[in-house]
């Protein structure tokens, strides 16, 4: 019998926005919740196709902001599963801002959703494990069970 599993790589995602006036505050800063809302979008695009199925957000485990992005800044956002359980996938995402004019990019968010997989009726189903291959996925692999007990 063979194991069914899909690779991080497999479900990478990566989302491209433009920070304009109206994503940001008087300061022309971009508005973190405007992030998180497109971190969160990544993160569902990752989740659905890994699984295969419609999910949903369980929980943001953890954000951090790290820099700030101006208006006019391309912002580039990268979600990858680190871990799949039962029913549900843990998804890490970065947030990157690029400048325009010097071509300068920089982390400006990291964080952990989790999402949860479901059936034809909405109710949670089980989804396709994961199987790291890179040193850096197992140490995500191995770190989302951590998290998830605490």
């Amino acid at each position: 019998m063979t194991t069914v599993y899909k690779l991080p790589s497999d479900s990478a995602t990566i989302k491209t926005e433009v920070v304009c006036p109206t994503d940001a505050n008087p300061m022309g800063m971009l508005l973190g919740g405007r992030l998180v809302e497109w971190m969160d979008i990544a993160a569902a695009i990752t989740s659905q196709t890994h699984s295969g199925r419609v999910c949903v957000t369980a929980s943001i485990n953890k954000v951090d902001f790290i820099a700030a992005a101006n208006i006019g800044d391309i912002i580039s956002i990268q979600a990858k599963v680190t871990r799949a359980f039962v029913t549900s996938m843990e998804v890490v995402v970065y947030a990157y801002s690029k400048k325009v004019l010097t071509g300068q990019k920089y982390l400006v968010s990291e964080a952990y959703f989790t999402f949860v997989a479901l059936d034809d009726s909405g109710k949670a189903t089980a989804v396709i494990p994961l199987k790291p291959v890179t040193q850096e996925e197992k140490t995500d692999y191995h770190e989302a069970l951590k998290r998830k007990q605490r």
